[in-house]
């Protein structure tokens, strides 16, 4: 028996995309479900319009010719089948990309999926208010995970695997990116001292779509400050959504695609991956704030296209970024 059969490119891609999508899909309802639920009194619309400026997509939502209300924001991810960076059409390519994996997939990962995404297809638009919204945010995330669990149980831990891994990571790292550079921008104190109960208020929602809520609440100082929450969400790398410990994760799961199954190609991401870490525990937070913190984080999500594109120029069919790093 061969134990580590090679792994055709059309498989790693399709792996690596799946689970980036599905990643995405989670992220969103997250971001969802905590805006509408710390949406401030008299400033709906810049809340909800701040969902549109995470994932830069102002654009598209322009092309529309709808004002940034919160419930064209919440029709424009939940119910807009055309909206690439929704969780329609991100649960339509994770399920397309899921029917190319039939050989590698589980049948249990195959099913979850196909109920999941029936699921979403069925979305109302009553559901888009009040506790219908969180209670549907929640069956999505309940979706994602449990297409996670059944993933660690089910799947073979061969190279599949660790690209499935790499999307995934990827992907979970810039959605964290993108959070905390728009919220940090909406929610950084202005130093007015009766404003501190609603900005910590307001950081507990960043962290809570983050799903870091508890943890850092286990680690924090009881008055915790704007820099207390960027460190964690940055660096902090017992943390599973952390920036640093994905790309940790990254380099190790590449590390394991060269040393285990000899591909070569790994050398550039590989590098790539240590710039990238060394840019993130190389200047205190503190300093990088003063810097600027959306140059910064800016120059974060370049470097993870950048890492993306040398993991699919080296390994997949045809590595068509949607995204270039200028």
């Amino acid at each position: 028996m061969t134990r580590d059969p090679a792994l055709l490119a059309r498989y790693a891609e399709s792996l690596f995309w799946m689970a980036r999508y599905l990643e995405r899909v989670e992220n969103l309802a997250r971001l969802l479900d905590v805006t509408q639920s710390f949406e401030s009194p008299g400033r709906e619309a810049e809340s909800w319009f701040a969902m549109i400026r995470i994932n830069a997509d102002e654009e598209g939502f322009a092309k529309l010719g709808l004002a940034a209300t919160a419930d064209n924001v919440k029709r424009f991810y939940l119910l807009d089948r055309t909206n690439p960076t929704g969780i329609p059409a991100s649960l339509d390519a994770a399920r397309t990309n899921a029917r190319t994996l039939r050989p590698l997939i589980s049948t249990e990962m195959w099913m979850q999926i196909n109920v999941f995404h029936r699921d979403m297809l069925n979305i109302q638009q009553t559901e888009l208010q009040g506790d219908q919204l969180s209670r549907l945010c929640g069956r999505i995330k309940q979706g994602v995970q449990a297409h996670t669990g059944i993933t660690e149980g089910t799947f073979f831990r061969d190279q599949g695997w660790d690209f499935y891994q790499l999307g995934r990571l990827i992907e979970r790292a810039d959605q964290t990116t993108r959070l905390l550079d728009i919220r940090y921008h909406l929610l950084v104190p202005q130093g007015a001292e009766q404003q501190r109960a609603t900005e910590l208020t307001q950081w507990g929602g960043v962290l809570r779509a983050a799903a870091g809520y508890h943890a850092f609440r286990r680690i924090a100082p009881p008055g915790f400050t704007a820099e207390d929450v960027v460190t964690f969400l940055l660096c902090d790398t017992a943390f599973p959504r952390s920036v640093t410990l994905c790309v940790d994760q990254m380099e190790a799961h590449l590390t394991q695609l060269r040393r285990r199954y000899s591909l070569r190609g790994t050398v550039a991401a590989l590098e790539r991956a240590e710039e990238l870490k060394a840019g993130l525990k190389g200047r205190p937070v503190e300093t990088i704030i003063a810097q600027g913190l959306h140059h910064f984080l800016d120059g974060v999500q370049k470097d993870l296209i950048l890492l993306a594109a040398e993991i699919g120029t080296a390994f997949f069919r045809d590595w068509r970024p949607l995204a270039v790093a200028s």
